[in-house]
């Protein structure tokens, strides 16, 4: 392998390692719960070990940014995993100062009495105790 080659690999692992990779919720909670289309999965390591960092662990399970949700590569997504943090891309979606808001509850509050992580506790929870009702 040339020099060109193995830096060629070396930037594309980089980039794996920061974007992550393409994924999907398996087929049989897309089934049950059809809103989780309406996100771009992928499988990565950095977004989920940074937001980790902030929590003090070395990763979480996964983190929401805007659109995208990143699940850790060693989890298997469960309904109230995937769905929790499909309620973080309405937040997203709901205000442009979100981010900013978000961070300033887990400075004050901390992240298990954050309103948007109850929020989304509170919407996975349901969803998951009633998955055929209107997903509003």
């Amino acid at each position: 392998m040339g020099i060109v080659a193995s830096l060629m690999t070396a930037v594309r692992a980089s980039a794996q390692a920061v974007a992550g990779q393409p994924g999907e919720p398996p087929v049989y909670l897309v089934d049950r719960y059809p809103e989780l289309k309406r996100a771009r999965w992928r499988r990565g390591v950095l977004p989920v070990r940074v937001g980790g960092w902030f929590l003090g662990q070395s990763s979480v399970s996964a983190i929401t940014l805007w659109h995208t949700i990143w699940v850790a590569r060693d989890i298997t997504p469960t309904a109230e995993l995937l769905l929790h943090e499909l309620r973080h891309v309405d937040q997203f979606e709901a205000s442009p100062t979100f981010p900013l808001r978000y961070l300033w509850e887990s400075l004050t509050r901390g992240y298990v009495r954050n309103r948007f992580e109850v929020d989304a506790r509170q919407y996975a929870d349901s969803r998951v105790r009633d998955p055929y009702r209107s997903n509003s």
